[in-house]
C-alpha cells in the first residue's frame, strides 16, 4: 500500500444524503437542497483543468514577448502549463484554492465536508512539491505563477517578472 491509499479511499467515499444537506428547523429535521437536482454536477463540470483564463493570460503574454513553448506537455510530471525547452524552464499556473497557496485569502477550506477538502487539497499540495522536486532534479527550472499574482493591480509586474525569470535578463538569438 502506498502513502496515498487512505486519501484515495476518502475521495471515493459515497456522498452523504446524495448531496442533500440535513438541517434542524424549529425542532424538526428537514432536508434542504443547496442546488437543484443536476446543478451541482453541471457546475463542477465547468471547472477546467487546463486552458483556464489565467493560463491563457500567461501564455498570451509570453507569446507576445516572442517566447515559443509547448503547453500541457504530458511527458513531464505534473503536465506543466508551459514548457520552454530552449530555457529548460517549466511554468505552472496554479489556482490559489486548488493548490493551497499559503497565506492567500483565496485559499480557504470549505466549511462543509471539511475532512474531505482538507485531505484533497493537502494531497494536491504535497503532489505538487514532489513533482517540482523531480523536475528540478532532472535539470529543469520550475516557476509557479499564482492566481492572486494575476489580479489587475499586480498582473503587469508579475508577467514582466516571469519573463525576466525565464530569459535570465539576457535574450538568446
Amino acid at each position: 500500500m502506498d502513502e496515498w491509499t487512505g486519501v484515495r479511499r476518502l475521495f471515493r467515499a459515497p456522498r452523504h444524503n446524495g448531496g442533500v444537506r440535513s438541517q434542524e428547523v424549529r425542532g424538526r429535521s428537514s432536508t434542504v437542497e443547496r442546488y437543484e437536482r443536476g446543478t451541482r454536477s453541471y457546475t463542477m463540470s465547468r471547472i477546467r483543468g487546463k486552458d483556464t483564463s489565467i493560463e491563457v493570460m500567461v501564455r498570451r503574454y509570453l507569446f507576445s514577448r516572442g517566447l515559443r513553448f509547448r503547453k500541457n506537455d504530458r511527458r513531464y510530471a505534473g503536465h506543466p502549463d508551459v514548457v520552454l525547452p530552449r530555457w529548460r524552464t517549466m511554468v505552472f499556473v496554479n489556482g490559489c484554492f486548488w493548490h493551497m497557496h499559503e497565506g492567500c485569502s483565496k485559499c480557504r477550506i470549505p466549511k462543509s465536508n471539511v475532512e474531505f477538502w482538507t485531505a484533497k487539497l493537502m494531497c494536491n499540495r504535497d503532489r505538487d512539491a514532489v513533482q517540482h522536486r523531480e523536475l528540478e532534479e532532472a535539470g529543469w527550472h520550475v516557476l509557479v505563477v499564482w492566481e492572486c499574482e494575476l489580479s489587475r493591480d499586480r498582473r503587469e509586474r508579475r508577467l514582466e517578472s516571469l519573463y525576466e525569470q525565464i530569459v535570465g535578463g539576457s535574450e538568446e538569438e
